[in-house]
């Protein structure tokens, strides 16, 4: 049964979180779904992942169909960075000074048109346009980077601080789904020669997601903000980086992140994958984009006990120890099968991190930063990725594959030793202390 709701600032009604009851088992924690204003949420979330994932597999294949080359993959990749580091750290500020709901509105808007728009270029003569697909790809970008930390903002005001790593887990899961059947889906379309189709169910999920989130109520920040402008979100940006400069372990969940992103994102060489070692197998281009998410996915259905873990940083650390040598082991792999196998390993210790590098931060900063450090977040956890496309698919274009990969994975574990070193406090940090530790970032 759902909870009564309370009056709330501004004269709408928010649903009470729903108590967390305590969760023993492996098996993933539902408590949170209890919650109607988090179903909302997730189920946003839900329908937008299949034509997401469709997405980002179309684009890259796109662009190696219409350029024959792995680093131009790469540099997709970084057209898609700059509207991400610039929307993300914005659309932070801005999540902290307006109604996250009509945010959110908004943006999942923006991100249906633009898939729409990507649709209609797939018909054009040849296949496609290059530059039209760069600038589109940038949109889509854009509205991520603001849509995406806005609504992890909103989550400890839905579930309560006991629901949050449990909301996260749901929410991670979900789309580690879509991320499995989005990219097998998308590798059978575009084998029929259909990417067209692709970008259509990408438009839809948002449709879909938009007519949900407009049944949430009103969710405004956190008090004591002012009118939103741009110089004031500019400002806001600046004292979000300030106060994370006074926080080693909120700091360290990005540093961390950006390192195994960096030296060990292996999808810009899918395409050139497909067509060369795995060339005699059926659909690799599908089954390589969705092998992290089999590990992530398999991981999130038993992740009831990640949920309960107190010391989350050694946790984080240790997970992506686990991603590097799995990267190392896909490096090498001389059949698909494997490849398939050692990327869904990562893809399991990359949920773990996930998982707690996120409710680390929703936990531990105080709700008036919350929308800034969503948005540093979003920002390094699709900022990363993009960089590792740039290196992974220059280093394999130099030296091939098997180095990009194996020299990135060996960096990372050896990185991660280091950290657990050089940083302490992230080592030693627990949930049980978050709130005490951490100081108001007013």
């Amino acid at each position: 049964m759902n909870s009564p709701v309370d009056p709330v600032e501004g004269g709408r009604a928010v649903e009470e979180p729903v108590p967390a009851r305590r969760h023993r088992g492996w098996g993933i924690d539902t408590t949170p779904l209890r919650n109607r204003a988090y179903r909302r949420l997730f189920g946003g979330v839900a329908a937008t992942m299949l034509g997401q994932q469709m997405t980002l597999v179309a684009v890259p294949y796109q662009v190696y169909t219409l350029t024959g080359s792995s680093l131009l993959v790469g540099v997709t990749s970084m057209v898609a960075l700059v509207p991400l580091v610039v929307f993300g750290l914005l659309g932070g500020a801005i999540a902290d000074a307006m109604d996250r709901r009509r945010l959110m509105l908004i943006t999942s808007t923006g991100a249906a048109v633009t898939s729409a728009l990507l649709a209609v270029q797939a018909l054009l003569p040849g296949g496609g346009n290059l530059a039209m697909l760069w600038v589109l790809a940038a949109c889509v970008s854009g509205f991520a980077a603001v849509n995406q930390p806005t609504r992890s903002a909103v989550i400890p005001a839905l579930v309560g601080r006991e629901g949050v790593a449990a909301a996260n887990a749901l929410s991670m899961t979900v789309r580690q789904a879509g991320v499995i059947v989005g990219p097998l889906l998308a590798g059978l379309l575009i084998n029929l020669g259909d990417i067209f189709l692709a970008y259509t169910v990408d438009a839809i999920g948002f449709v879909v997601a938009t007519l949900l989130l407009r049944g949430l109520p009103s969710l405004p920040p956190g008090s004591h903000v002012g009118p939103l402008r741009l110089r004031s979100a500019v400002r806001g940006v600046g004292a979000g980086f300030a106060f994370l400069g006074t926080q080693p372990v909120l700091l360290m969940t990005f540093v961390v992140d950006i390192i195994a992103m960096l030296f060990a994102w292996p999808q810009a060489v899918f395409p050139e994958l497909s067509q060369s070692r795995f060339a005699e197998s059926p659909n690799s281009l599908g089954w390589l984009f969705a092998g992290l998410s089999i590990g992530a996915l398999v991981m999130g259905l038993t992740s009831g006990w990640v949920t309960r873990v107190d010391r989350q940083g050694a946790l984080v650390l240790g997970a992506i120890a686990v991603w590097g040598v799995a990267i190392i082991g896909f490096g090498l792999a001389p059949t698909l099968w494997l490849a398939v196998l050692c990327l869904a390993v990562a893809g399991a210790g990359d949920m773990v991190s996930a998982v707690l590098r996120t409710s680390m931060l929703q936990l531990a900063a105080p709700e008036e930063m919350r929308g800034r450090m969503q948005g540093v977040f979003i920002v390094v956890v699709a900022g990363g990725p993009r960089l590792g496309d740039l290196r992974a698919g220059a280093l394999a274009s130099a030296a091939g594959v098997s180095v990009a990969m194996v020299s990135g994975g060996v960096v990372i574990v050896v990185a991660m030793a280091v950290v657990a070193l050089v940083v302490p406090s992230f080592w030693l940090f627990r949930a049980s202390r978050a709130a005490s530790e951490v100081p108001d970032g007013r």
